[in-house]
C-alpha cells in the first residue's frame, strides 16, 4: 500500500481526494499548513506528495525544497496558478507534476500513478547523526552541543550536497555547479574557503576533520 501525504488547505478538496485516494487503496495523510506537512513527512515518510502552492503559513515551493533537501519522493503540485513563470517556479524547486486547478480526479490519479511508478524510497534520513554534531536535513538546522550552530545560507547548501551523500566523494564541479551555479564550476577557491569556514563551525579539531573530509584532486567527502 503507498502512502500519499496530501497537503492543502481547503478541507472539501482534502476530504475528496481522500475518498478517491482510498477507494484505491492508498493511505493518506493530510495536513494544512507547510509546517505540519515537513513534520509529518519527516516522522511518517510518504510514498508521495500532493501539494497546493498556496498554504497559509509559507508558499509551498519552500515546502518542495524543505523535503529535497532529504528524499526524492515524487512531488505532485496542485495550483490554481496557472502561469508558466509559476510552474517552472515549482518545477525548477523539485517538484515531478504540476497540475492546474480545477482538475478532473481521473486526470490526477493517472499523474499520481505515474509519479509513484518513477519514485524512489529516500535515500537518506531526514536526521544525520555524527559524535560531535546532527544535521536535520527537513528544518535546516545543524545542532552541537545542544544549541544551534549558525550557517549561511551558502554554508548550509554546501553541507546538504555533502550529507546528502555520505561516504560519497562529490567532485569539485559538481558541489561548484549545485551550490553556486555552473558559471562557477571553476571556482575551486570557494570551496576551499567556505569548507574551511563549516570545519571551524562543525569539528573539534578543524586542523584534523573527522567529518568533512577531503580527496585531494577530487573533491570532498562527508563522514557520519
Amino acid at each position: 500500500m503507498s502512502t500519499v501525504l496530501v497537503v492543502d488547505d481547503d478541507p472539501a478538496l482534502v476530504r475528496a481526494l481522500g475518498i478517491n485516494l482510498r477507494a484505491r487503496g492508498y493511505e493518506v495523510h493530510a495536513a494544512a499548513t507547510g509546517a505540519g506537512a515537513l513534520h509529518l513527512a519527516a516522522s511518517h515518510p510518504p510514498d508521495a506528495v500532493v501539494l497546493d502552492l498556496g498554504l497559509p503559513d509559507m508558499d509551498g515551493s519552500e515546502v518542495i525544497i524543505g523535503l529535497r533537501g532529504w528524499t526524492d519522493v515524487p512531488i505532485l503540485v496542485l495550483s490554481a496558478r496557472e502561469q508558466s513563470r509559476q510552474k517552472v517556479a515549482a518545477l525548477d524547486a523539485g517538484a515531478d507534476d504540476y497540475v492546474v486547478k480545477p482538475f478532473g480526479m481521473d486526470e490526477l490519479l493517472a499523474r499520481l500513478r505515474a509519479a509513484l511508478r518513477r519514485g524512489h524510497p529516500a535515500p537518506v534520513q531526514p536526521t544525520v547523526v555524527t559524535d560531535d554534531f546532527t544535521i536535520d536535513l527537513s528544518a535546516g538546522r545543524v545542532i552541537a552541543a545542544g544549541r544551534d550552530v549558525r550557517l549561511t545560507p551558502t554554508e548550509w547548501h554546501l553541507l546538504e550536497v555533502l550529507a546528502r551523500n555520505p561516504g560519497r566523494v562529490i567532485e569539485h564541479g559538481r558541489l561548484l555547479t549545485e551550490v553556486w551555479g555552473p558559471a562557477y564550476q571553476e571556482q575551486t577557491n570557494y570551496l576551499r574557503v567556505y569548507m574551511a569556514t563549516l570545519r571551524r563551525k562543525l569539528e573539534p579539531d578543524a586542523a584534523n576533520p573527522r567529518h568533512l573530509l577531503t580527496e585531494a584532486g577530487r573533491g570532498y567527502r562527508f563522514e557520519p
